[in-house]
């Protein structure tokens, strides 16, 4: 079985398990960390994929680390650590978002802009473009990108709405150069 259909089937029974303990964002922004954590830190992705360490080693180095949160993301990554498949947490948290996601109505989206969104602004382009994709609304995430010289240009999944004056400036390039 390929891993993301391994991670696939734990994030699954993870939703499964929040949505009967009605706990969905408490779970999904705990995962956020815990995917954060493994991914950015060398050191305990290294602790984790040792053949040398035993399982009881790394089951109480998780234990330790990730020891705030959720017993259900406890018990997950347990779970994990026990059938030897430690490298598929960050696999498993990325299933888990998209299906989170899904499940609220949420779409998560990137937004370049040459400076910092206000919160109405951030509000606005969420209600406006979430309508555009049949969501509820989008989880923005925003990049400050000073080449964009004005406007915004933002990314949903594979789409991209480019509103920002290097966008224009470019397509006017274009069809002034056909």
């Amino acid at each position: 079985m390929s891993n993301s259909m391994v991670a696939k089937r734990y994030a699954l029974a993870l939703l499964k398990i929040a949505k009967e303990t009605d706990s969905l964002g408490v779970i999904e922004e705990e995962l956020r960390v815990v995917k954060e954590v493994v991914q950015y830190n060398p050191e305990l992705k290294a602790i984790l994929n040792s053949s040398k360490l035993s399982l009881a080693k790394k089951k109480e180095i998780i234990k330790t680390a990730f020891s705030s949160v959720n017993v259900n993301v406890l018990n997950t990554l347990l779970i994990l650590i026990d059938r030897h498949r430690e490298d598929q947490i960050i696999d498993l948290a990325n299933e888990f978002l998209e299906l989170a996601n899904e499940e609220m109505g949420i779409a998560e989206a990137e937004v370049y802009s040459t400076r910092a969104l206000t919160d109405a602004e951030r509000e606005a382009i969420s209600s406006v473009f979430a309508a555009k994709i049949g969501k509820k609304s989008l989880k923005i995430e925003n990049i400050v990108d000073s080449n964009l010289l004005g406007g915004i240009r933002l990314r949903i999944g594979n789409r991209i709405y480019d509103g920002s004056l290097r966008g224009k400036l470019d397509r006017l390039e274009r069809k002034l150069l056909s």
